[in-house]
């Protein structure tokens, strides 16, 4: 009888640290996301909001710069090539830049203004976001797109489809 009571004793215990263990992996779970559940093949109940959350967008100019930009950094400061591409990229484009916001949110971690500012100092040179991004407003300006579709492209993140790798090589000194 003795051996039963200590039998039961442990099944209640060990349903217990079970039911304590499931609880609060369930409590902090959210729920999903009205873009999850229809990746999921689930229907939002009626009425949700389907919009995708609102990120603010960082800090950039609406207008091209009045006066004399910041100049942006030697490329041969650096010695990663990818950095000294961006830096000679940056220099090719710097009034776009100027009106591009950087999502890496350097305006809230170091004041900047936009996206130049990140290639006026050192940090464009360690920000994958910003050479991304960099990289982005230079292929699309070459492409002819102004530098509002440039701004929008980059609030959509198509800057992040910009291949790094292929600016490991070093870019002519001019333009073609």
């Amino acid at each position: 009888m003795h051996v039963a009571k200590k039998s039961v004793a442990a099944l209640l215990f060990v349903i217990l640290v079970i039911v304590l263990l499931a609880l609060p992996q369930h409590a902090a779970t959210p729920e999903a996301t009205p873009q999850e559940q229809s990746a999921q093949g689930q229907q939002p109940a009626p009425g949700m909001d389907m919009s995708l959350p609102s990120e603010p967008v960082p800090a950039y100019h609406k207008q091209p710069p009045t006066g004399t930009l910041p100049a942006i950094l030697d490329p041969q400061l650096f010695a990663n090539m990818i950095a000294q591409n961006a830096y000679t990229v940056a220099a090719r484009v710097k009034k776009i830049l100027y009106q591009e916001p950087c999502y890496c949110h350097c305006d809230q971690s170091q004041g900047h203004g936009s996206l130049q500012d990140c290639f006026a100092g050192k940090h464009g040179s360690v920000c994958n976001v910003c050479m991304g991004e960099d990289f982005y407003t230079y292929e699309q300006t070459r492409k002819g797109k102004t530098p509002a579709q440039i701004r929008a492209g980059i609030i959509q993140g198509d800057w992040k489809s910009v291949d790094l790798s292929k600016y490991q090589a070093p870019l002519p000194i001019t333009e073609k």
